[in-house]
Parts: structure tokens; C-alpha cells; sequence
């Protein structure tokens, strides 16, 4: 059986630096094999670019395997694309048809300034991060596994968390920019066991102190989970802001202030 190819044109964001002024640059694809990746098809665009002696389209990624978070972008308005749960470098081509235009852009959020074409920063998450995302008690050497019972529930609920790649689709969704869903993960991804009980008031009270510094606030939309390709559950944001509420207390018991 013979491969099926497509046609497309691409209406691609161009923006030489974070304070150019950007357009839309419409580029014309032949022969793209449905089989694939959207990253690939990219690589093709950017080859012909290339030998055209023209600028390639800057787009991040890495791994491509659905596992770095480097690469998002806007595909038809769509954080990473029209499949759920699929990451940019994991959309295939098979999911559009012959003849089809497709959008491509950055990440539309303010808490992500663009750096070039579809690359932005997503320093404002390595904040957060930074913040209280880690254990930093001295632990020593790793215990044998079954000397912490954990109950299976807590680790898995725990995984889903630590299953984020932080690529900020979620950001992106969101009509109010916000960073809950993927800071929520960050800390109940070490909430949730034992080990990460330590620091458990003051990783969160930080966390969430610093993600209000750069993104918006959350108001229930659901669009953080429906972009996310990990599918983050939204219970966690929930669980994050019962542990806020009480790290305020506990915190001010522990400073000596009540």
C-alpha cells in the first residue's frame, strides 16, 4: 500500500526578537507523509528554508518523546494540537487532512515573553520551582524500598502529579494565564508521600506565593486540564489550596507568630 502524503499550507508565527514586531509568513508543504511527527514536518519547512538561504523557524525541542515539555506551541489555536493528551512532538500528521491551512504560534500567555518565532520563556515555572519544588533535608543513603509503606492509592495519585513535564500548555489555556494547575502538580507530587512531609507547609506556601508574582489567577475554566498532555487531574489544584490555607497557620505556629 502506497503512503499517504499531504499538501498543506502553514501560516506560521515569525518574530525576530522579543521586542520586533511579529507577522504570519504563509509557507506552502508538499508530500508530507501522514506518518510524521508535527516536529518532523517542521524539520521538512525548515530545511527548505534553508536551502532557500532563508531564516529557519525557531521552535524548541528535545526529547521528543512527549517527555521534556520543550516543545509546545499553538496549532490552530490549540495548545499542542487537536489530540488530547498528545504533546506537540508526539501530534502526527495523520490528524489533518489533504489541503488543510494550519496555524502555527507560540504559547499565548504574558507570563511567557517570546524569544524568537514559536520559542518562549518559561523562566516564570523554573521559579516555582526553585521556590520549594525539592526536599531538602539531609536523607542519606536510600532505604530499602518496603521500609516506608506507602498505600498505593497515595502513590499513585502522587505519580499523576510527577508525571508533569511542565510544558505551560496549561498557561497557554488558560483565559486567565494562570499556573495552577501546573504548580499544584509540582507540590502534591511531594505532598502526597511521606518523604515530602518535612517541608510540606513551607514548599507550599512558597510555591504558591511565587506563582502569584507572575501568572493570573484560576477561576475554574477546566482549559489547564483539556491542554494538558499528561492530563494533570484538577483535584490537585483543590487539594493544593486546602494545604495553602492551613501552611498559612502552621507556618505563623512555627515562626512563633501565633
Amino acid at each position: 500500500m502506497s503512503e499517504e502524503t499531504l499538501n498543506l499550507t502553514l501560516k506560521v508565527w515569525r518574530q525576530e526578537g522579543p521586542n520586533a514586531k511579529g507577522r504570519f509568513e504563509t509557507y506552502q508543504l508538499s508530500d508530507i507523509s501522514t506518518h510524521m511527527s508535527f516536529l518532523e514536518m517542521m524539520d521538512v519547512l525548515n530545511e527548505q528554508l534553508i536551502a532557500k538561504g532563508e531564516v529557519p523557524v525557531e521552535i524548541e525541542s528535545d526529547c521528543r518523546e512527549g517527555i521534556c515539555g520543550t516543545c509546545g506551541c499553538m496549532i490552530n489555536g490549540r495548545a499542542h494540537g487537536p489530540e488530547k493528551a498528545t504533546a506537540t512532538c508526539q501530534l502526527h500528521m495523520r490528524s489533518f487532512s489533504d489541503g488543510d491551512t494550519i496555524v502555527v504560534e507560540p504559547f499565548l500567555a504574558s507570563s511567557f515573553p517570546i524569544i524568537k518565532d514559536l520559542a518562549v520563556d518559561r523562566a516564570p515555572l523554573d521559579r516555582i520551582i526553585e521556590a520549594g519544588g525539592y526536599i531538602s533535608i539531609s536523607t542519606g543513603s536510600a532505604p530499602d524500598a518496603n521500609l516506608i509503606p506507602v498505600p498505593k492509592d497515595t502513590a499513585d495519585a502522587a505519580f499523576d502529579g510527577a508525571a508533569c513535564i511542565g510544558c505551560g500548555a496549561c498557561v497557554a489555556a488558560c483565559p486567565n494565564s494562570a499556573g495552577q494547575l501546573f504548580t499544584s502538580a509540582k507540590i502534591q507530587h511531594l505532598n502526597l508521600l511521606p518523604q515530602g512531609q518535612a517541608e510540606r507547609w513551607a514548599r507550599t506556601e512558597s510555591m504558591v506565593e511565587t506563582m502569584e508574582d507572575y501568572f493570573g489567577s484560576c477561576t475554574n475554566h477546566g482549559e489547564c486540564h483539556e491542554a494538558c498532555p499528561k492530563e494533570i487531574p484538577l483535584d490537585f489544584i483543590a487539594y493544593t489550596n486546602r494545604d495553602y490555607m492551613k501552611s498559612k497557620r502552621k507556618n505563623r505556629k512555627l515562626q512563633g507568630q501565633a
